[in-house]
C-alpha cells in the first residue's frame, strides 16, 4: 500500500522522474505500481530522517550522488495527485486506442451474431433461498454499448447506426419470441414442429404484440426481476392462445385463415370463439368458417352479437329463409361487415325493381353475390343499363330475380364489346331484347373465347351471314353450348348417320337450330334408326332433314300412331311420307283424322301438301272444287279450265313458299294458317325432348 502523509508526517516529497525510450521500462518504486504502456516510469524518493539513521546512511548517500543512481522516496497523497492523473489519462487513450483495432478486427456478421448471443443467452445469476441479488451497475463498456462504437469522430455517423442497432435488436427479441410460442405450441398444443413454424412465420404482427405484452409485465413487482423469457411464456399463457389454435383447427381451419384470424384479432381471441359459435347457430360448416371470418372484412370481430343477429333477422322478414343464412353468409362473407343502415339501403334497391319477397329470397340464395359484393353505384349503372334495351323497371326486376349473375358483369368490359359484336350480325335492339329475356346468361358470356369461334364455325359449314343473326335470336341457348363438346359433334352426326349433305347442312342449322341441343345418344341417333327402319334410304333421310329439321325432335311415341294410320287407313305409300316429312307434326285427332274423313265423304284425294298445309277455309275451297270437277266428270260435262287454274295456282303458291322454306312451322307461320281457330300442334310441340 502507498503510505499517506497521516502515516508520514516527516516526509518531504522529492519525486524525480526519469523517461528511458527504449521498449520495455521498468517501473521501480516503493508503492508498486505498474503501467502497461511502452514506456517505463521509475518514481524514486530519498528520506531525510537524519536523527533516525545511522552515520553510514549519510556516506552512502554521499557516495550514490555520483553515480546518478535514483533516490527512492515515499510521496503523500497531495503529491501523487497529478501524477495518477497523468497516467489515468494515459491508460484510457491506450484502451481507446486497442477497442479501435479491436473494432477494426470484427466485422459486422460477427457483431450482430455477438449481439443476438449476448441477448439470447444472457441469464439471471442462479440464487438460492435467502440471497440476496446483486444489481450489477451498468458498464459503460459492456458489449451492447461499444460493440458499435467508432470514436467521437464518428458521432453522426453512430447516431445513424443506433436507430439500425434497435431495429436489429428487435428483430433479434423476435426471434427469441417466436421460438418460445413454437415451443408453447408443441408442449401445450402437441403441434408438430412443421406446423408450428408454418404459423408462427404468418404471425409477424402477433408475435410483436406478444413482445409488447411481455414489457408491459416489466412494471409488475412480481415480474420486475424477471427475464424476458419468463414475461413471453406468461404472456403466451394469459392470452390463451394455444388452446384456441388447436380448436380452430379443430373445425377444419388451415393455418394461413388461423394466422390471420389471430393477427386481426389484435389481440382479442376471444372475440374469435364468439364470431365462430355464431356462425355455426347461422348454419355455417366448420369447413367455412375460416372463410367467412377472413373474408368478411377487417372490421368483423368489432361487431357485436346483437348487431350481427338483427341483420340476419332483417334478411329473414324479407324473405331469405333462416336455413339458407350459412350459405349466403359463406358465400358473401362482406354482409356481416355493412351496417343495418347499409344492409337495409340494399335490400330496399332490389324490392324496389318490382320483386316480392319470395323472388327477393330466391335470388339472394341463388347468388349470394348481389346484394352485398357490388357498390349501389354499380348496381344503379347496370339497372340503368339493362333499360336501354326496351325494359321496364319492372322487367328489369324479374330479370335479376331469374339470373341475379348479370350483376356480376362489367358493362365496359362485357356488355357493350357484345351489344356491338351482336349488331354486326344484324341484330337489332329488339332482336337483342328477346335474346336477353329468353336466355340472359348470354350477356354473362366471353365473346372473344366463346362467341366469335361459334359464329366463325356457322360460318364455315355454310350458314348465310344475314341468316346467323336470325338463328340466334331464334334459339339463343344457342350460344351456351360448347363448340367442340356439342355444336361440332351434333354437325358431324347429322352429315353422316343422318344422310345430311355437306350442301344442305347450313341450311339444316339455320332452319333449325334446336337441334344442336339435342343430345345424340338419346335423341337423335333414336329417331335416326326408327325413320331409317321404316325403309327411308340414308339419303331420303338427309333429304327429309332439309326440308323439315324439326323431324328429328319429335318423340317416337308421337310419330308411331301417325304413320301407323297413314300406312294403314289412309293406305299412302311411303314416298308421299318422304315427299311431305311435315306429316309428323300435325295432329293425329285434330288435324289428319278429320281432315282424312271429309276426303272419304267425298270420295277425293288430295296430296298430303294440300291435305294438311292449307288453313280450313282454303281446304274447304279445295273440297268443293275438287267435287264439282267429280261431278262434271260423272255427267259428262268437265269444266277443266277452272279447276286446273285454282288447283295450279294454289300449287305453285305452296310450291314457292315451301322452296323458300316459309312453311316450317305451322303453329308460328301466318302465311300458312290464316285461321286463328285452326288446330295446332302446340301440345304435340311440348313432347319435344331437349335432352
Amino acid at each position: 500500500m502507498m503510505p499517506c502523509s497521516q502515516h508520514h508526517p516527516s516526509f518531504h516529497p522529492n519525486l524525480r522522474l526519469c523517461h528511458r525510450h527504449n521498449h520495455r521500462m521498468n517501473f521501480i518504486s516503493s508503492t508498486g505500481l505498474h503501467t502497461s504502456s511502452c514506456y517505463t516510469i521509475t518514481i524514486s524518493s530519498s528520506l531525510h530522517h537524519q536523527h533516525h539513521q545511522p552515520p553510514q546512511s549519510q556516506a552512502t548517500t554521499s557516495t550514490s550522488s555520483p553515480t546518478n543512481e535514483p533516490i527512492l522516496r515515499t510521496h503523500n497523497s497531495k503529491s501523487s495527485i497529478p501524477l495518477l492523473h497523468h497516467l489515468k489519462q494515459r491508460s484510457q487513450l491506450q484502451n481507446a486506442i486497442q477497442e479501435e483495432k479491436l473494432q477494426d478486427a470484427i466485422s459486422p456478421e460477427e457483431k450482430v451474431k455477438l449481439l443476438e448471443m449476448t441477448l439470447v443467452t444472457k441469464k439471471r445469476i442462479p440464487q438460492f433461498p435467502g440471497s440476496i441479488f446483486p444489481q450489477l451497475p451498468t458498464e459503460t463498456n459492456s458489449p451492447l454499448q461499444t460493440l458499435f462504437q467508432k470514436g467521437s469522430e464518428e458521432s453522426e455517423y453512430n447516431n445513424g447506426r443506433e436507430d439500425e442497432m434497435i431495429m436489429k435488436a428487435l428483430e433479434i427479441r423476435r426471434k427469441v419470441t417466436a421460438e418460445i410460442f413454437k415451443e408453447a405450441m408443441r408442449r401445450k398444443g402437441k403441434f408438430g414442429i412443421t406446423y408450428s413454424t408454418n404459423l408462427v412465420n404468418r404471425l409477424s404482427d402477433f408475435i410483436d404484440f406478444i413482445m409488447i405484452e411481455a414489457a408491459k409485465l416489466k412494471r409488475l413487482p412480481e415480474f420486475e426481476s424477471s427475464s424476458f423469457n419468463v414475461r413471453a411464456k406468461t404472456a403466451i399463457e394469459d392470452l390463451n392462445v394455444v388452446p384456441l389454435i388447436r380448436w380452430l383447427k379443430h373445425n377444419g381451419l388451415p393455418y394461413p385463415k388461423i394466422a390471420k384470424l389471430i393477427c386481426l384479432s389484435r389481440g382479442n381471441l376471444e372475440s374469435i370463439t364468439r364470431l365462430a359459435e355464431w356462425l355455426k347457430s347461422i348454419h355455417v360448416k366448420g369447413e367455412f368458417i375460416g372463410v367467412v371470418l377472413t373474408k368478411a372484412g377487417d372490421n368483423i370481430l368489432e361487431h357485436s352479437i346483437k348487431e350481427l343477429d338483427e341483420t340476419v333477422e332483417y334478411l329473414e322478414s324479407n324473405g331469405v329463409r333462416r336455413d339458407w343464412m350459412g350459405y349466403i353468409m359463406t358465400r358473401c362473407p362482406q354482409l356481416l361487415s355493412y351496417s343495418m343502415e347499409e344492409v337495409r339501403t340494399r335490400v330496399q334497391f332490389y324490392l324496389d325493381l318490382g320483386m316480392n319477397e319470395k323472388d327477393f329470397g330466391t335470388m339472394v340464395f341463388d347468388y349470394p353475390r348481389v346484394l352485398g359484393y357490388f357498390t349501389l353505384e354499380e348496381m344503379n349503372q347496370k339497372v340503368n343499363y339493362l333499360k336501354e334495351f326496351g325494359l321496364s323497371t319492372e322487367d328489369v326486376g324479374k330479370l335479376l330475380a331469374f339470373k341475379p349473375q348479370l350483376m356480376a358483369c362489367s358493362i365496359e368490359e362485357r356488355w357493350k364489346p357484345l351489344v356491338k359484336y351482336l349488331y354486326y350480325l344484324g341484330i337489332s335492339r329488339d332482336g337483342m331484347r328477346r335474346m336477353l329475356t329468353i336466355k340472359p346468361i348470354v350477356f354473362c358470356i366471353d365473346l372473344e373465347e366463346t362467341i366469335v369461334p361459334k359464329v366463325r364455325f356457322f360460318k364455315d359449314i355454310g350458314v348465310r351471314d344475314d341468316a346467323i343473326g336470325k338463328m340466334l335470336v331464334k334459339f339463343p341457348p344457342l350460344l351456351t353450348y360448347s363448340l367442340y363438346k356439342k355444336i361440332r359433334p351434333v354437325v358431324i352426326f347429322l352429315m353422316t348417320k343422318a344422310g345430311v349433305s355437306e350442301r344442305n347442312i347450313g341450311k339444316v342449322i339455320a332452319l333449325g337450330p334446336e337441334l344442336l341441343g339435342c343430345s345424340i345418344a338419346h335423341k337423335l341417333d333414336t329417331s335416326v334408326k326408327y325413320l331409317l327402319s321404316l325403309g327411308i334410304r340414308h339419303n331420303q333421310l338427309g333429304e327429309m332433314i332439309a326440308d323439315f329439321p324439326m323431324l328429328l325432335r319429335y318423340n317416337i311415341d308421337l310419330l308411331r300412331p301417325k304413320y301407323r294410320y297413314l300406312r294403314r287407313t289412309m293406305v299412302r305409300p311411303l314416298q308421299d311420307l318422304i315427299e311431305f316429312p311435315r306429316f309428323f307434326s300435325y295432329s293425329l285427332d285434330e288435324r289428319i283424322i278429320p281432315r282424312h274423313k271429309v276426303l272419304l265423304e267425298n270420295r277425293i284425294n288430295f296430296k298430303l301438301r294440300y291435305m294438311l298445309a292449307t288453313s280450313d277455309e282454303e281446304f274447304q275451297n279445295l273440297v268443293e272444287n275438287a267435287v264439282e270437277r267429280r261431278r262434271r266428270f260423272e255427267s259428262g260435262v268437265m269444266n277443266v279450265t277452272l279447276s286446273k287454274s285454282l288447283v295450279a295456282d294454289n300449287s305453285s303458291e305452296e310450291r314457292k313458299a315451301f322452296e323458300h322454306g316459309e312453311m316450317v312451322d305451322v303453329q308460328t307461320n301466318s302465311q300458312v294458317t290464316d285461321d286463328p281457330s285452326d288446330p295446332s300442334d302446340e301440345e304435340e310441340i311440348s313432347y319435344f325432348s331437349d335432352t
